[in-house]
C-alpha cells in the first residue's frame, strides 16, 4: 500500500493546528522533511546490497526523507537521532548490523538463572557479561535499520533482507549494558514485532497511516 502524497501533507498539517497534545510532536514538530532523488536511494541500495521496502522508498522519495510520524518521528534515510540532531549509523556499530544479511528468524539468548547469583557469583557474573555481548551484538539486527525513536532506548526497525522483509520489529534491549534490569526504563524484552491496533504486523505504511488516522493514540 502506497501512501498518497497530498493526503499525508494535509493530514500532518490538519493534526499540527489542531492543538491536541500528541506525543513526540516535540521531536518531530510535523514537519516532513524534503523528499530524496531516487539516484540517492539508489546508491543507498547498491552500497547496501539491498532494496527498501517499496512503501517506504515510496515515502522517502515522495513524501519526505524522514520528519513528522508516530513516537519522535521518521528518521531520514541511514541516519539516527542524538538528542535533537541526527548522525549517520554505521555498520557494526551496535545498532546495525549487516543490511544484506537476513533479518534472525530466532535472535533469542537465554539469561542465566538467578538462582546462579547466589550459589556462584562469579560464574553468574561471567555469564552475565557473555550474555550481554551477545545480546547487543550487531547481528542482532542484521538485514535491519533504524526508522524511528521511541524514547527509553527503544528503537523502531525495518526489516530489508530475510523473509520478515518490509516488517517492523521493535528494539527494546536498551543502550545500559550491564544494568539491563536496574536502570529506569529499560527492560529485558529485547526485539519483537511491531503490530497495529488489530494486533496485524505492521509494515511501514500501515504502522504509519494508523498514526496518521489519530497521532494521539501513539505509542
Amino acid at each position: 500500500m502506497e501512501l498518497d502524497p497530498e493526503r499525508v501533507r494535509e493530514a500532518v498539517r490538519q493534526w499540527s493546528l489542531s492543538g491536541w497534545p500528541i506525543f513526540g510532536a516535540n521531536g518531530h514538530r510535523f514537519v516532513l522533511h524534503p523528499s530524496l532523488p531516487e539516484a540517492e536511494v539508489a546508491a543507498f541500495e547498491q552500497r547496501h546490497g539491498i532494496t527498501l521496502p517499496a512503501d517506504y522508498r515510496h515515502f522517502i522519495t515522495r513524501i519526505g526523507n524522514g520528519g513528522a510520524g508516530p513516537r519522535y518521528g521518521i528518521f531520514p534515510l541511514g541516519q539516527i537521532s542524538s538528542g535533537h540532531k541526527f548522525r549517520p549509523w554505521q555498520d557494526g556499530d551496535g545498532l546495525v548490523g549487516v543490511l544484506s544479511e537476513p533479518f534472525p528468524a530466532d535472535w533469542n539468548v537465554p539469561l542465566p538463572p538467578n538462582e546462579l547469583k547466589k550459589n556462584d557469583p562469579a560464574e553468574y557474573e561471567r555469564q552475565i557479561k557473555a550474555f550481554e555481548q551477545q545480546f547487543f551484538d550487531s547481528s542482532r539486527v542484521n538485514g535491519a535499520f533504524p526508522i524511528c525513536h521511541c524514547g527509553c532506548g527503544m528503537y523502531v526497525y525495518l526489516v530489508v533482507s530475510g523473509a520478515e522483509a518490509g516488517h517492523l520489529w521493535i528494539d527494546d534491549r536498551s543502550n545500559d549494558r550491564g544494568y539491563l534490569w536496574n536502570a529506569p526504563g529499560a527492560t529485558d524484552r529485547g526485539i519483537f514485532p511491531e503490530t497495529l491496533k488489530n494486533g496485524e504486523r505492521a509494515t511501514f505504511s500501515s504502522w504509519y497511516c494508523e498514526w496518521l488516522v489519530d497521532p494521539r493514540r501513539s505509542p
